[in-house]
């Protein structure tokens, strides 16, 4: 009996998934287990493997297609089974006759046309047609010729024209017409009393051209605009699933949850002596990002308040640290979790968060190392950015948005000095976390920071 393979739920958040490609074709043989295809989930592409042996059938969805998780895509069943829209049609037997094709309608009776008529008829095929109404011309009467319109006729010639140079007699409104048409009234026959111009004597007359000026020297033409591109005015790019999460998770934060925000400025002289002594041993290179992420996990287990997520009956205060590290990758950004951070020690932490922003870009993370952060930090000081504010990924109460390090000119020890600076932003659910209680989570951090010992006490 035939088996349909149905879109399944490869990560918690997956309400969809697109079939990126097929691994199996129509026809294959199919083992349980065996990967028939891979799916592109919210955060990741996964393989969706069988879970029935026999024959793949048919692909109900073509590659590239977006099924709704349960959804069916394939059929899996013995070779030759009939499935739904894939039976072979039926031959026609042998003896059978083809229908019989339906009789042509009659053709209609030629109307009774004189000769020319039909003549005329087979010019105007590939002429113009003559106008409905028109009498058709006839052998006695051949078709007129087409002339040129006929120029106005002259006005009637019973008054003589007026001298050339004497005073012409025109009427007030013969003289307002004139003006505005830039004519000449010398010459013009007059049709009114006394050889007088008036208007219907105007009519069909040329503006009397003006004197051609000296040409002025031609100035170079500047070349035509020519726009390069591809001709295309824009392109439209259907949405990732990633983006549609992304899109989702964001109208969920910004609208419901009340956000608000807590800047400080850290002083990383030390950190940066630190890291640059660490970096020296030569067992692997340790980034301000890790040592960022290090310090987050250290003071969320002081401020157990930061650390939670908001349930809507109620708050969940985690007793485990787990850190979220947004990854940016083409597709959008992702947030794979290291987990247990405050436990870790910096060298642990450093091989961990390159080798998931690795896999994160080349979207190869499992759905447990992209779920279940209890705090996140997002970093875009590598990108030359000042500071920013992050957006909250709920359920969680608070994220944390690290500004690039930049020598700054301060006070320190009651003179000004150049020193390595950076601003940090906390966003903060105000459902969870109040002003105080995220101030005094930042005022541990920076503690941390400026003092690196702390890390390790």
């Amino acid at each position: 009996m035939a088996t349909k393979v149905v879109m399944e739920a490869l990560s918690p958040t997956m309400e969809e998934g697109r079939v990126v490609e097929w691994k199996k074709q129509e026809g294959d043989t199919v083992a349980v287990g065996d990967v028939l295809a891979d799916v592109e989930t919210d955060k990741a592409v996964m393989e969706l493997v069988a879970r029935a042996g026999g024959t793949l059938l048919k692909h109900i969805v073509a590659a590239g297609a977006t099924v709704p998780v349960s959804d069916p895509v394939a059929i899996i069943g013995e070779p030759g089974e009939a499935v739904d829209g894939g039976a072979p049609a039926e031959k026609p037997a042998a003896d059978a006759k083809p229908a019989p094709a339906p009789p042509a309608p009659p053709a209609e009776p030629p109307s009774e046309q004189p000769a020319g008529a039909k003549r005329a008829g087979r010019e105007g095929e590939t002429g113009a047609s003559a106008s409905p109404g028109a009498p058709a011309p006839t052998a006695e009467q051949p078709a007129a010729p087409v002339t040129e319109r006929p120029a106005p006729a002259a006005p009637a010639a019973a008054a003589p024209a007026p001298p050339q140079g004497g005073r012409v007699k025109a009427s007030p409104l013969a003289r307002k017409i004139a003006a505005e048409r830039g004519l000449d009234l010398q010459g013009v026959a007059g049709s009114g009393p006394a050889g007088r111009i008036v208007q219907r004597d105007l009519d069909g007359l040329e503006r009397k051209a003006p004197p051609a000026a000296a040409p002025s020297p031609a100035a170079p033409a500047a070349p035509a605009f020519q726009p390069s591109g591809s001709g295309e005015p824009f392109e439209d790019v259907p949405l990732t699933q990633i983006r549609k999460t992304i899109a989702k998770r964001l109208a969920q934060s910004l609208g419901p949850i009340p956000t608000f925000y807590l800047t400080s400025e850290i002083d990383m002289e030390r950190v940066a002596d630190a890291r640059e002594a660490l970096n020296a041993l030569g067992q692997g290179k340790v980034s301000f990002n890790d040592i960022t992420i290090k310090a987050v996990a250290l003071a969320l287990k002081q401020h157990r308040a930061c650390n939670a997520w908001w349930q809507d009956d109620h708050i969940r205060y985690w007793n485990d640290v787990h850190v979220g590290m947004a990854v940016a990758i083409p597709e959008g950004l992702i947030t794979p979790v290291i987990r247990y951070a405050d436990q870790k020690s910096l060298r642990q932490i450093a091989a961990e968060a390159k080798e998931l922003a690795g896999r994160a870009r080349e979207r190869k993370l499992t759905p447990e190392e992209y779920t279940g952060a209890t705090f996140s930090v997002s970093n875009l000081g590598m990108l030359d950015i000042e500071e920013f504010t992050a957006i909250i990924n709920p359920p969680e109460a608070g994220i944390l948005a690290i500004g690039r390090m930049a020598e700054r000119a301060v006070v320190h020890g009651g003179a000004v000095e150049v020193r390595r600076r950076m601003r940090v932003t906390m966003s903060c659910d105000h459902r969870v976390i109040d002003g105080a209680t995220g101030a005094e989570f930042l005022k541990t951090l920076k503690a941390m920071l400026e003092n690196p010992l702390a890390l390790v006490w």
